[in-house]
């Protein structure tokens, strides 16, 4: 009896042997870990049609606007390099799957077709690849939506930030039934010559990128990161740490207004208290398409039910599914509310100055704000590279958490010393 050749890197052996729930490969460029993923794909589907089995195989990223954004080159790939599976599948431009058409791959994206997933039938593998910025509501919906007899759920993805979803959720603590691994270009035999000469150059000439796209680190560094030099010098200076809540101080919480449902922005809150000149953060918290209820019951969980609520100008817009106004149902459950009036056009550069401006002033939880901190050292400016123009912050993951933050900082009024609050002025000391 002949032997099936399958081309797997031998790091990637031990995650597909044995039965697993979850089956997870991280790291850097060049590793080979997304084809050794299709690879399998095409074998795992070989198998369950073999078995009788149908359904689907469902590779998935996170944005999906056509099928040249998916896997699908992937999978056509990898069933080249398989010659004993090729004539085992049907492979058009808009389809593949086995000739018996019992098993049939998908290609979606989790942004737009997230709800959708609930009704798809005999899901055996869904393959999130690129799944770096994947959010939480994602898993949640994602995972037991797959709940065919023995499905599994593989992920792929070269990782930003430790407080991402999808660290946490396989890294951080990683869950019951899983098969992990971190894989490099040097743990690819067949790592293309052609990328040699590119690691090289990063390597020599953009040092501060080469551990994060070639061996799998966090990003620690972006390019037109705002407050990249600010967040140095607080950690530096030692303004990252532990610090406390002063409950004879008023406390804030600054918003920014996400909304309910699947595809919505997140909802961002920081929480601080202005201490003399000092401005200290207190905590952190972020929750994507969740109702305000939840947001509240945060806010009281952590007794900052006494805080005044500080929304942006969009606090007095209706919601679209509930239709009431984050003021109004804020007011209703108990809080102090002021709404900060729209800044017009160039708000959002206004607020990043403004925050610049306040840094040096600035004392961050260290136990509390994790996620904000990672936020804030993302936050950066879409670059035009031809005129090495700044064209604005980039409206992604960590811009909710940063716009929270540049509302604080135009919030904040610096506390003045007024005459009237001194008899004595003549022999006043002044210290400036």
């Amino acid at each position: 009896m002949s032997k099936a050749t399958v081309p797997l890197p031998e790091k990637l052996v031990p995650i597909f042997q044995g039965p697993a729930r979850y089956r997870v490969a991280h790291g850097g460029r060049g590793s080979g870990k997304t084809m050794g993923f299709a690879i399998m794909a095409v074998v795992k589907a070989y198998e369950l049609s073999q078995q009788g089995k149908t359904g689907t195989i469902l590779c998935l990223r996170e944005h999906v606007n056509t099928l040249t954004d998916s896997t699908m080159a992937e999978i056509k790939n990898a069933i080249k390099q398989m010659p004993w599976l090729q004539d085992f599948f049907e492979v058009g431009e808009k389809f593949i799957r086995t000739k018996d058409k019992r098993i049939e791959f998908l290609f979606y994206g989790l942004t737009r077709n997230l709800d959708s997933l609930k009704s798809l039938a005999q899901i055996h593998v869904a393959w999130v690849d690129e799944a770096a910025r994947v959010t939480e509501e994602a898993w949640r919906k994602l995972d037991p939506s797959v709940r065919a007899d023995d499905s599994e759920i593989w992920v792929t993805y070269n990782p930003e930030h430790k407080s991402s979803s999808t660290d946490r959720r396989f890294r951080q603590k990683t869950p019951r039934n899983c098969k992990i691994v971190e894989m490099n270009f040097m743990d690819n035999p067949w790592f293309p010559i052609v990328l040699e000469d590119v690691r090289l150059n990063d390597k020599e000439n953009r040092p501060e990128h080469y551990d994060h796209v070639w061996l799998g680190d966090y990003l620690t560094v972006v390019a037109g990161a705002y407050y990249d030099r600010q967040l140095a010098e607080a950690k530096e200076q030692g303004r990252i740490t532990p610090i406390f809540v002063d409950k004879l101080m008023p406390t804030y919480a600054f918003f920014d207004i996400g909304g309910t449902g699947g595809k919505s922005d997140a909802t961002a809150i920081w929480i601080a208290q202005f201490v003399g000149k000092e401005i200290r953060l207190i905590d952190y918290y972020e929750a994507q398409g969740q109702e305000l209820s939840t947001h509240v019951a945060w806010l009281r969980k952590h007794n900052y039910h006494d805080a005044l609520v500080v929304l942006p100008h969009d606090g007095r817009t209706f919601d679209k599914v509930f239709h009431v106004s984050f003021e109004s149902a804020l007011r209703e459950a108990g809080f102090n509310v002021e709404v900060v009036p729209n800044q017009g056009r160039g708000a959002a550069m206004a607020r990043i100055e403004e925050a610049r401006r306040l840094f040096p002033r600035m004392v961050f939880n260290e136990t509390r704000v994790g996620g904000g901190l990672a936020a804030l050292r993302y936050y950066h400016a879409r670059i035009d590279e031809v005129r090495n123009v700044d064209l604005g912050p980039d409206h992604d993951w960590s811009s909710h958490c940063a716009d929270a933050f540049g509302l604080m900082a135009v919030f904040y009024e610096e506390p003045r010393a007024h005459i009237d609050d001194f008899e004595d002025f003549d022999t006043m000391d002044w210290v400036v």
